[in-house]
């Protein structure tokens, strides 16, 4: 699978599987994402359900939502060949094989709630709260799966918890769970408390390369 693929997969499973109560701890690299979203509402509503939305035909959403599905695929596509995410995933390969860019994606968000000033003028709970009220209010517009979502990542503030390593524990823990054959996730926060500081570096490296793409793509 490429990353795009590992992303769907890790989508679907957590819409799919209704029978259980927690799903606090199935997340990927929702932060990350939010943060380029800008300040436009149906871009970040966009941007926060394409995994969700399948296909190149996007006219049944309006401008917005075709914004932010496209924002979010070009992060997902600059993200899984650039070379400085590369090497993250290396790092991580010999733990979590092909999952390996699942388990980078989740680091990638401890490595931008860990650094928030960096990012932000706002403090992160004030962000993550403008994204949630945000979020609620366009869940109209969202596929099913993104709806059914949603209140988990709300009630249990997934956002936030992306800053403390426990947080990424119980992430990575929750995908093992639900995505098949994912176990090998289980226990990765271990190379993210090893090699903190340069995946970190690594991340503002990255998420400045990221930018410029992005702003060269709109020019």
């Amino acid at each position: 699978m490429n990353g795009n693929e590992e992303r769907r997969s890790v989508t679907d499973a957590i819409a799919v599987d209704r029978t259980k109560n927690d799903h606090a701890s199935c997340a990927v690299n929702f932060l990350g994402h939010l943060v380029l979203s800008g300040n436009e509402p149906l871009v970040i509503t966009g941007n926060f359900m394409a995994d969700a939305v399948k296909g190149r035909d996007l006219s049944r959403f309006n401008e917005g939502l075709q914004q932010g599905i496209r924002l979010h695929r070009a992060i997902d596509t600059f993200t899984d060949t650039h070379p400085i995410t590369l090497i993250g995933r290396e790092r991580l390969r010999a733990h979590c094989g092909k999952f390996a860019g699942v388990a980078l994606d989740v680091f990638y968000d401890h490595c931008i709630a860990s650094t928030w000033p960096e990012h932000s003028d706002d403090p992160l709970h004030t962000f993550v709260q403008r994204m949630y009220a945000t979020l609620n209010s366009h869940t109209h517009l969202m596929p099913e799966r993104t709806q059914y979502m949603l209140p988990f990542m709300v009630k249990n503030d997934w956002l936030s918890s992306y800053a403390h390593l426990d947080g990424i524990a119980r992430a990575l823990g929750g995908l093992a769970r639900r995505v098949p054959n994912a176990h090998v996730l289980i226990g990765a926060e271990s190379v993210l408390a090893d090699h903190r500081s340069q995946y970190i570096d690594e991340c503002s490296s990255f998420l400045r390369a990221l930018r410029t793409h992005l702003n060269s793509e709109k020019g």
